[in-house]
């Protein structure tokens, strides 16, 4: 398979308060081969991400949103700061179907598999900087340091995962509303992140909302595992920046009955991607 074209990709300045200008545009994009890597993300990748992308990126985010000026342009920026380090550490992104995201007209749901915790991350980057975008996230998440500051101003939709009736009716309440006032969702259908794409636990939740809420599904295929699930602390793992990190978005589909086509469309279209990277 050739490589996404990286013309017309613009260099993502790094400091928080610099404007970076996003380079995902046009239909693909990959990390270029002249990208320039640190020694330090050489040596140590994990050591470099966390202490760069994360630790600085996430507690200068954190102190924005404290202060209440953590808007979407910071949002997007933060995230494209994640990327970049990512980058710097040897990490390689592979993303296409972004037309796809372009030709949307109205919000969207947008279900993906759950690899890593680096889709979080990433995902506004792409995202909101073409239109709006929050989360279904879950309930645990919004207390971590930091994190937690950094999302509430997006106002996601909150799961606890221990009550299946309570998260359903709070993702199709608030979910509705947002899609309604324009809003787009991303949600990951699966109880835990995983390096399989497992089609059994991957529930309904995403196309039932797009269903209720008349809106299309698009669905997003994820190889993420270069952030690797850590030992101790899950959301801490090892950065493998060996493995190609790879973002596929599919075409919208339209909403349909209660959404059983849509989910069946989705999984055939993550499984698909899933068997063609396994393949490379």
């Amino acid at each position: 398979m050739t490589a996404p074209s990286t013309k017309g990709r613009a260099h993502i300045l790094t400091g928080f308060n610099k404007l970076l200008e996003v380079p995902f545009k046009g239909d693909a994009y990959c990390t270029p081969e002249e990208r320039s890597r640190s020694l330090l993300g050489k040596l140590c990748p994990s050591a470099y991400f966390y202490a760069r992308g994360i630790t600085g990126t996430v507690r200068r985010a954190a102190k924005m949103s404290r202060r209440g000026v953590y808007d979407v342009e910071a949002w997007v920026q933060s995230s494209l700061e994640v990327v970049d380090a990512m980058e710097a550490a040897g990490g390689n992104f592979e993303i296409t179907g972004m037309d796809n995201i372009d030709a949307l007209e109205a919000p969207v749901v947008f279900v993906g598999n759950h690899m890593s915790t680096l889709e979080t991350f990433v995902l506004p980057a792409i995202i909101q900087s073409k239109r709006p975008v929050t989360f279904v996230v879950k309930e645990s998440l919004m207390s971590y340091p930091w994190f937690g500051d950094v999302l509430r101003p997006r106002d996601p939709i909150v799961v606890g995962r221990t009550n299946p009736r309570e998260d359903l009716m709070e993702v199709m309440g608030k979910g509705k509303k947002l899609l309604a006032e324009g809003t787009s969702i991303i949600i990951f259908p699966q109880t835990t992140r995983t390096d399989e794409f497992d089609t059994t636990k991957f529930n309904t939740i995403g196309a039932k909302l797009a269903a209720r809420a008349g809106v299309a599904v698009v669905p997003v295929a994820l190889q993420t595992k270069a952030w690797g699930t850590g030992k101790r602390l899950k959301d801490f793992g090892p950065i493998r920046p060996y493995i190609p990190i790879r973002i596929a978005f599919g075409e919208a589909i339209p909403p349909e009955g209660k959404g059983d086509e849509a989910h069946r469309k989705t999984i055939e279209f993550i499984k698909g991607k899933m068997e063609e990277w396994s393949k490379r």
